[in-house]
């Protein structure tokens, strides 16, 4: 199975080929790390000096889920160096900040020679996956290898589920080689028996997301709040991870605010980096007045659009919003996270595309605690909220209170995992 798997994995890729090359060239998409994806490793991962844990990201919202996971695990293990590969450059680059660069590197291609590479450099004893990868090839070279293979904070979203299910006879040995799922849900752990996971190795903790922690805040959040202050800047709306459909009705909507609030500003943060000069052009087409994040010198902001053209620092502008409006959602793509306003307390509206997020957006639903708009009604719905302060502040407020009812699942996860490496290191000393 895994050398047809490995081969279809080939043509795949040399199929994909002019289409990778065509995204390096127009927006520099798959060069960063490209090696390290193809089988190098970096020197800085190489032979870590005494033992080591592989924890695998994704991309942002991965990274940010398992930051605290993290930080307690280099606790709680000291004499384990922590190691972080994430798949995309904004998770890399977020990665690098939090953990350091010489402890983070680009997840390679699920090709044996490469995986084998990795792991006879890195020599993990535990490896932990955030949420739901499931390579073949890396799931069982690391079991050979070993270590103790985790996924944690797995889920099993509606898009995915049936496809899992058709696939079950040849997913289930995939999954044998996992030691441990802890999921997010008791219906993402029934999910994940469906699909051929063992019973006795799948629990439930609950979300990590609900446990992130906030990144620093950047020089440009305190530069803001002075900027608003000193100008007298009217409302505050931050429009965060908004996708390719979506811009122009944001656009709208705030030409309809500004005529109302003349002074009122626009942060607008576009979920991906390669899109920011696309939203340029839409911007430019729109007559409103913008400045770019990245160009900004101080400027007072009154009636105009901010577009927030860098990585990293969008969970933290949350904080200066009257109201947030998280992308994704409008066009179907399955929204995004709406955990990181929630962590400010500040009032949030969503799209009614949020399939990637149910169990989070039908949680804070059955608390009032977000709002679920379609896009003909999401003018409206702004301007009464902008005009009444009172409902904001409920709103913001239910969405922290959720927030911080539902944490803990890190100190869960943390215990599982302690259990894992502890069997791990009692078969070592057996063997």
């Amino acid at each position: 199975m895994y050398l047809i798997y490995s081969a279809l994995l080939a043509v795949g890729l040399l199929i994909a080929t002019p289409y990778w090359l065509l995204e390096m060239l127009r927006h520099g998409k798959y060069r960063k790390g490209l090696l390290q994806r193809l089988g190098k490793v970096p020197i800085s991962v190489r032979d870590p000096d005494g033992q080591s844990i592989w924890v695998h990201a994704v991309s942002v919202g991965e990274v940010l889920a398992v930051s605290k996971l993290i930080g307690k695990l280099r606790v709680e293990f000291p004499q384990h160096r922590i190691l972080i590969s994430t798949t995309t450059d904004t998770g890399q680059a977020l990665a690098s900040k939090r953990f350091g660069a010489g402890n983070v590197f680009y997840f390679p291609l699920d090709f044996s020679f490469a995986m084998r590479r990795y792991l006879a450099a890195i020599r993990p004893d535990l490896v932990v996956i955030a949420e739901t990868e499931f390579w073949p090839n890396f799931l069982r070279l690391a079991r050979d290898s070993g270590a103790q293979v985790a996924v944690v904070n797995a889920r099993i979203s509606d898009r995915s589920f049936p496809g899992y299910r058709r696939w079950k006879k040849i997913l289930r040995p995939v999954l044998q080689d996992v030691s441990l799922f802890v999921a997010q849900t008791s219906e993402d752990a029934r999910r994940l028996m469906k699909i051929g996971a063992p019973e006795d190795r799948v629990a439930v903790a609950g979300n990590l997301k609900f446990d992130f922690v906030l990144p620093p805040a950047p020089q440009i959040l305190g530069k803001l709040k002075s900027s608003h202050a000193e100008s007298g800047a009217g409302t505050v709306l931050v429009c965060g991870s908004t996708v390719d459909g979506e811009e122009t009705i944001l656009l709208d909507v705030f030409k309809d605010v500004l005529a109302q609030y003349p002074s009122a500003v626009m942060l607008l943060a576009p979920r991906h980096p390669e899109r920011f000069g696309q939203v340029v052009n839409l911007l430019q087409e729109s007559n409103l007045k913008f400045w770019l994040r990245t160009q900004w010198g101080g400027s007072p902001l009154n009636g105009s659009v901010l577009l927030v053209d860098s990585i990293g620092e969008l969970a933290n502008l949350y904080a200066l919003a009257d109201l947030t409006i998280i992308g994704g959602s409008f066009v179907p793509t399955g929204g995004h996270n709406i955990l990181e306003p929630a962590q400010h307390g500040v009032p949030i509206v969503v799209g009614p595309h949020t399939e990637n997020f149910r169990d989070i957006v039908n949680l804070f639903r059955s608390r009032d605690a977000v709002l679920v708009i379609n896009a003909t009604d999401l003018a409206k719905t702004v301007s009464r909220l902008l005009a009444d302060r009172n409902e904001r502040q409920a709103l913001g407020r239910a969405a922290l209170q959720t927030l911080q009812s539902k944490q803990g699942a890190t100190a869960v996860t943390l215990q599982k995992l302690k259990v894992l490496l502890s069997s791990r290191e009692q078969e070592a000393h057996t063997a």
